[in-house]
């Protein structure tokens, strides 16, 4: 008589509960490598964010730097003309204004409170007679999450907030600009020839198209901002002439911040208004924000960004949130232009182009297989004493064309 058999582990264990135990222990794993990545960004947050900084204005000078090489100006002249010329104009465009910003901005942050205190106010002893007691602690709770929000910000920042940190900050996002400007073509190069072979050409072509992303996303932005800050300084100068321009210049940038900063920057001139003028100037005002924002939204957003930034709202309000919580104002700025990209870029990796039109053709050249010499440059691909290009273990074998590599500013230029 033959002995009866007993179940293995596996088969007595349900088939659903080794699939959860599955998934668990995959989807744990994930949330450590992403922790250790925000971790790892946290710690290097002086070098960080003047990167990303310089990245963004990459995007942003570029297409001058193009012009510029379509007039027979060489490159390097051309990227310096680019860099001066932005410095100069921001430069005065604060000694024109920074005077009254600066005196404004006092008046207009006394005005915001009482106008919030009136506001509050009305609440308790208008029409809808809420309790005064509730409406207190509501308003202590907003005030300490606006000092928890300071404190995030810097966490986020860290020794940033120094004078000293933030003018290594601002010469390391220069002398990035410059170089991404100048060499971001084989700094590119170099970056993805350290992937194994097989992976090389995805995510050169993926990067191609999030950085078509990225290029709409900061000129829309900037010009969406631009329009906001217009129409509704040009409203508040109705109401408060005085505090017109430190408005528009606190909605130009309270609009980098996706529909949050759009709503605060928002309430706060029509609290302005409310002090100044009375409720009647104060629902006017609300009524001329109300039409620049979905006029902006509605209108110029969907416009503009087309299919480059396909984030649903909701997306959006969440990936604010997610990065506002992780590193305060800092990572509520980058936090949609990261999501976009890491969309883009996820879409492609996984058979979804959303860039249809830039094609492949334009493949990664590849490193020449040559031992390191004294003088070359790290990544250019060129040596500075020789014409060599510096080694690389892949060789020719992969069989991709060495076709010039997209550049820093424009991925689709050589379509």
């Amino acid at each position: 008589m033959n002995a009866p058999t007993t179940s293995s582990g596996e088969e007595t264990v349900p088939r659903s509960v080794r699939a959860a135990a599955g998934w668990s222990w995959r989807l744990l794993l994930i949330a450590a490598a992403v922790a250790g990545v925000l971790w790892l960004l946290a710690v290097l947050k002086t070098i960080v964010v003047p990167v990303a900084i310089a990245l963004l204005l990459t995007v942003l000078l570029a297409p001058a730097r193009r012009t510029l090489e379509r007039w027979h100006v060489r490159r390097g002249l051309a990227t310096a003309i680019a860099v001066v010329g932005l410095i100069v104009l921001v430069g005065a465009l604060i000694t024109l204004a920074g005077r009254s910003i600066v005196g404004g901005f006092q008046d207009l942050a006394d005005q915001a409170v009482a106008g919030f205190e009136q506001f509050t106010t009305w609440l308790a002893e208008g029409p809808l007679s809420l309790d005064s007691k509730q409406i207190s602690e509501y308003g202590q709770q907003l005030q300490d999450s606006a000092v928890a929000g300071s404190g995030l910000v810097s966490g986020a920042l860290g020794a940033a907030t120094t004078v000293g940190h933030v003018l290594v900050g601002a010469l390391i996002a220069l002398f990035c600009t410059i170089f991404f400007l100048l060499d971001g073509r084989s700094i590119w190069t170099w970056l993805v020839n350290l992937l194994p072979v097989g992976a090389r050409e995805p995510v050169h072509q993926a990067g191609r198209r999030g950085l078509v992303t990225l290029s709409a996303y900061v000129r829309t932005q900037i010009l969406v901002a631009f329009v906001d800050a217009v129409g509704i300084g040009v409203g508040s100068a109705f109401f408060v002439p005085a505090l017109a321009l430190p408005i528009g210049v606190l909605v130009f940038i309270g609009s980098f911040v996706p529909i949050i900063g759009a709503i605060v920057t928002g309430a706060i001139a029509t609290a302005v208004v409310l002090v100044a003028n009375g409720w009647v100037a104060a629902l006017i005002m609300l009524g001329i924000v109300l039409l620049v924002q979905q006029a902006e939204s509605h209108i110029l957003q969907p416009f503009l960004m087309g299919h480059a930034v396909s984030l649903h709202p909701v997306a959006v309000v969440l990936v604010v949130a997610a990065g506002s919580l992780a590193a305060g104002i800092v990572g509520a700025l980058f936090a949609v232009p990261v999501a976009a990209v890491l969309n883009t870029v996820l879409l492609y990796l996984h058979g979804h182009d959303k860039f249809p039109e830039l094609g492949t053709e334009d493949h990664l050249p590849l490193l020449r297989r040559r031992p390191q010499l004294p003088g070359t440059l790290l990544w250019s691909g060129r040596s500075t004493s020789r014409g060599d290009a510096p080694g690389d273990t892949a060789g020719p074998r992969d069989g991709a064309a060495a076709a010039p590599a997209p550049d820093a500013g424009n991925p689709g230029e050589n379509r």
